[in-house]
Parts: C-alpha cells; structure tokens; sequence
C-alpha cells in the first residue's frame, strides 16, 4: 500500500520513509491522502528535511482539479477467530486466576502457622 500526502501541489509518496521519519508514522499516515502543507508548516521542518523530500515527489496535481480527494486508511487485518476472542477474554479477566493464586497463598501460609 502506497501513503500518499500532498504538499504545495506536489504529490509524494512517502510509503518508504514511514519507519525512518523521526516524528513517529502516525504524523504521515495522518497526512496520508490529503493537503499536509499546512501540517508540515506548522513541523518546522529543516531546510535538511526539504531537501530529503525531494526523493519522495512523485508529482504534481493538476491545479484546474476541482478538489483533493480525501482517503480512508482502512486495516486489511482480518480477525483470526475463536482462539483471538479467547486471548481476549483472558486477557481482560486475568484477574480471576490472579486471585485464585493469592487465595491459594494465603491458605498454605496460614495452613503451614497451624502446625
């Protein structure tokens, strides 16, 4: 899947750079598929970063379009069935076994004083 962003009607694909950006991935893929020139203002970027965008230019839009689409990013992770839902469950009653354990401490602990 390619990640797409727009800046100053340039048009680049930054699919190669996601893990390298030192703001995290989530800053590109926030910018994925829509007009990012004021985001990437705001950075404050260095003149180091512009010319490291150069690579990534693909193109230009057409200023006579109309508008920018936006685009959805969508996770192609499918769910994995029965045994994700049990992960889940026990993942989120942990503490039922938890208290089982401690129960179970305590009665050896008091058990073992008695004798």
């Amino acid at each position: 899947m390619d990640f797409v962003a727009i800046y100053c009607m340039e048009v680049y694909d930054v699919s190669s750079y996601l893990e390298e950006h030192p703001g995290g991935d989530d800053v590109l893929l926030a910018a994925t598929g829509k007009d990012a020139t004021e985001e990437f203002e705001d950075a404050g970027h260095s003149k180091s970063a512009r010319e490291l965008m150069e690579d990534f230019c693909v193109g230009e839009l057409d200023p006579s379009s109309p508008s920018i689409p936006e685009l959805e990013i969508v996770s192609k992770k499918q769910p994995t069935g029965i045994p994700q839902k049990l992960m889940d469950l026990t993942k989120q009653y942990w503490v039922v076994p938890v208290a089982v354990v401690a129960i179970s401490v305590v009665v050896g602990f008091l058990h073992s004083r008695r004798k």
